[in-house]
């Protein structure tokens, strides 16, 4: 678990958006945000994309910043999906 909390956390604290404000946007408990950003559940990929629209609405950058850091490893060709398992891998990079 984790790479979404961890980003979400940190943009939460980075850009001072209060866990309340996020649930209030997303029209859910403000305990949902709080599992996330303390690692005990992860949002689902449909959910992801939601906080995605709920922070552009509240700052712009901030949304693009989450997305950054988020995908960052997968954007850059560090990471790989696997579309059969939906599961994110390390691709080992030439030495």
């Amino acid at each position: 678990m984790g790479k979404a909390g961890q980003a979400l956390k940190r943009i939460l604290e980075e850009y001072e958006i209060s866990q309340y404000s996020l649930a209030k946007a997303l029209e859910i408990e403000r305990t949902n945000i709080y599992r996330w950003v303390r690692e005990l559940r992860d949002p689902t990929g449909e959910t992801l994309v939601e906080i995605v629209r709920a922070l552009r609405d509240i700052n712009p950058i901030a949304a693009e910043k989450f997305v950054q850091l988020y995908l960052g490893d997968v954007a850059q060709g560090k990471e790989s999906i696997d579309p059969q398992s939906d599961t994110v891998r390390q691709i080992d990079s030439p030495d």
